[in-house]
């Protein structure tokens, strides 16, 4: 398990076709290694801190797995770290082998899985289709939120090193309602 980028962006005004918004969702990857504090990474921000951001949910990750069926569902060819909102897109960290309370180690810092993803409208302006966000739902590909256990350097290339597992606790696909 690795990470393969490791993606911020603050706060903008936008325009996804018809649909003006603030919104954080254009992450950026960066290069080097970046300062995670208990609120998320350095350079990061969210526009709506009442459903996304805080403690509970410092950093967003996205499997780099899932890109190859969005490519396909989507018709696109461009798709890139970031390109779903993640802070972390990452390698061999999948919804269906990660439980809620699951402790990691990226780089020197300690993370913790809270809950997977409830994608927003933000995700399918961002996409062209308010749909999307059904589709996206429907996929059972919603990553998942992390906790700042300890607050530590992340880079990409980064192992994530499983430090904790609680078997009795369910699996990010199971709480999101995938079997």
């Amino acid at each position: 398990m690795r990470v393969l980028s490791v993606n911020v962006g603050l706060p903008r005004d936008v325009t996804f076709g018809r649909h003006k918004m603030r919104t954080a969702i254009l992450k950026e990857p960066v290069k080097g290694a970046i300062p995670l504090a208990l609120l998320g990474f350095e350079g990061d921000g969210q526009a709506d801190p009442k459903y996304h951001g805080g403690p509970d949910k410092a950093v967003y990750v996205y499997p780099f797995e899932h890109y190859a069926y969005w490519s396909e569902v989507l018709s696109r060819k461009d798709l890139s770290p970031g390109a779903f909102g993640e802070n972390l897109t990452t390698e061999g960290l999948l919804e269906t082998e990660v439980r809620i309370g699951d402790v990691f180690e990226i780089g020197s810092a300690r993370v913790r899985v809270e809950e997977p993803r409830t994608p927003c409208a933000k995700l399918g302006a961002k996409f062209g289709s308010m749909g999307f966000v059904r589709v996206f739902a429907s996929a059972g590909r919603p990553g998942f939120y992390l906790s700042v256990v300890q607050e530590g350097m992340v880079e990409a290339g980064d192992a994530i090193v499983r430090l904790a597992t609680a078997r009795e606790r369910p699996t990010v696909a199971e709480v999101f309602g995938e079997p």
